[in-house]
């Protein structure tokens, strides 16, 4: 046989090559072997059938090492590059209102979108422990398809790795994310003015509260949920009002205490709090007191901070207010001139107390 002439597209054995090549393989196995993180048969049939056949895109089927992203499509929607990676270690993998995969996704459209940049490509590494079943990884990856349709993104490329029973936690998930931002869009913990307004997008807490009652510690009949969401949409039309947002950050760990702290200290201004402002479920409030928490270091994973110019913050409570993950936005405080670096609550009791950066951690893997 002439091998050079097989490479023509009219000969028999180009047909079958190709025919070959483009079958989807199925995992067979019911359960994680080491043999799915070998670099072999298992291994690709695990990639092409779970997250290839899961995320489903044109970019991530070539199957290289890396994602191939034309240059003038990105320059045409903006003139900087955000870039951000976050791992999620979460327990339990699934929770009311998510799992560790949707939170994945979500953490790091997140973090790209609080910069005002507009999401558009994420990497997803997993590293998985030998046993999980094959079911659960699953329904993971098609939720993190979900998630990132929702949000207008697409997973494009990524790495497996299985490691002995015992050396991870199920499942330990990294996402990268790379984003645009449009000319003239300036947002950083460096720009608060004195009389700037803070904003808030909704409940606090909801996060960390679910997972703490997901981990059964707790003989509590509540149906909290995570908010665990996909914020671009909202800050999208949060700029649409007032392209220039002095700061913005979504409180993830640490809760809304620590961005507060960290916008005080690095514009070097006072932040003032109303604790008769602040919304925060009746049930999210009773795990607080029970186990001595406190509601502005709980973690979200859908909740954003924001700071305007007091003469734009009507409009933009307004249009928070008017989106779905906004409907239940509010002003909690304001920017002040004094106490620099320092931010302090006034209480329904009409006192004041300091609210410092968090210390050490109140709820352990919470993402």
């Amino acid at each position: 046989m002439n091998l050079s002439s097989a490479n023509s597209p009219q000969h028999p054995l180009f047909a079958k090559v190709e025919q070959v090549r483009r079958r989807h393989s199925k995992v067979r196995d019911s359960h994680i072997t080491l043999a799915h993180g070998s670099g072999g048969k298992a291994m690709r049939d695990l990639i092409d059938d779970i997250f290839v056949g899961s995320f489903d895109n044109p970019m991530l089927a070539q199957l290289e090492d890396q994602a191939r992203i034309s240059l003038d499509s990105l320059m045409a929607l903006g003139d900087r590059l955000a870039f951000t990676t976050d791992s999620y270690v979460i327990d339990p993998i699934f929770f009311p209102g998510g799992n560790i995969g949707n939170l994945a996704v979500n953490g790091t459209v997140n973090d790209l979108a609080v910069s005002g940049a507009k999401p558009l490509y994420l990497s997803c590494a997993m590293i998985i422990e030998e046993g999980l079943s094959v079911k659960t990884l699953r329904q993971i990856a098609q939720s993190m398809k979900a998630a990132a349709d929702a949000a207008g993104v697409q997973i494009v490329t990524g790495d497996t790795k299985v490691v002995n029973r015992g050396s991870a936690d199920k499942l330990f998930i990294n996402t990268t994310g790379v984003g645009i931002i449009r000319e003239g869009i300036k947002i950083s913990a460096h720009n608060l003015q004195p009389g700037d307004t803070v904003l808030f997008n909704g409940y606090l807490g909801d996060h960390g509260a679910a997972i703490t009652i997901a981990r059964g510690e707790l003989a509590l009949d509540t149906t909290i949920a995570s908010d665990c969401q996909p914020l671009n949409s909202l800050i999208e039309t949060i700029l649409a009002i007032c392209p220039e947002i002095r700061a913005m950050r979504d409180a993830t760990r640490g809760g809304v205490a620590t961005v507060l702290n960290e916008f005080a200290l690095s514009s070097e201004v006072g932040i003032k709090l109303q604790e008769s402002s602040l919304p925060v479920r009746e049930e999210v409030k009773g795990v607080c007191e029970l186990l001595g928490l406190d509601p502005l270091y709980l973690a979200n994973e859908g909740k954003l901070v924001v700071i305007v110019p007091q003469s734009k913050a009507e409009a933009v409570l307004t249009a928070m207010q008017a989106h779905p993950a906004g409907e239940n936005a509010c002003i909690i405080g304001e920017v002040i001139d004094s106490t620099p670096g320092v931010v302090f609550m006034e209480t329904i009791f009409g006192t004041e107390r300091i609210v410092d950066m968090l210390v050490g951690d109140q709820l352990p893997r919470i993402c």
